[in-house]
């Protein structure tokens, strides 16, 4: 096991269809990766615990390997009333809810159904295949 450190990249996650699902040159800021504090699943760190500065890296994971599967738990149905009047409800809007302690758990709604509106609190990147194009900016 080698000692912890980070690394700073800039990453695309691309779907299985093709499409870039988020990408840190849009924002500019590259993401940082901490390498040996079991921030990250064991098959993703293992594809980038030996990047270098300049390294460009690209490698396909399982869901369960990186945002985790889909949990049919974390869909819930509620009544319309429960929303602001004037929110939008529409399949792919995100709403946020009070978690714990203060924090904000993002959920997007799935349908709207008469007043039931599906709520799906699963990261968006749930229970799919993800590639992930790295391309190592710095380590540290």
């Amino acid at each position: 096991m080698s000692e912890m450190h980070s690394i700073l990249c800039h990453m695309n996650i691309v779907l299985e269809d093709g499409s870039t699902a988020e990408s840190t040159r849009s924002s500019g800021k590259p993401a940082r990766f901490n390498v040996g504090d079991e921030s990250l699943s064991p098959a993703f760190e293992a594809e980038i615990i030996n990047l270098k500065q300049g390294d460009k890296h690209s490698f396909t994971l399982q869901a369960a390997d990186t945002f985790g599967e889909s949990n049919p738990d974390a869909v819930h149905h509620m009544d319309k009333s429960r929303f602001p009047a004037d929110m939008a409800l529409e399949p792919g809007v995100i709403v946020s809810f009070a978690g714990p302690g203060g924090s904000e758990i993002p959920g997007m709604v799935r349908d709207v159904v008469g007043d039931s509106v599906t709520i799906d609190l699963n990261h968006p990147l749930a229970g799919q295949v993800l590639t992930f194009e790295l391309e190592v900016v710095q380590v540290l």
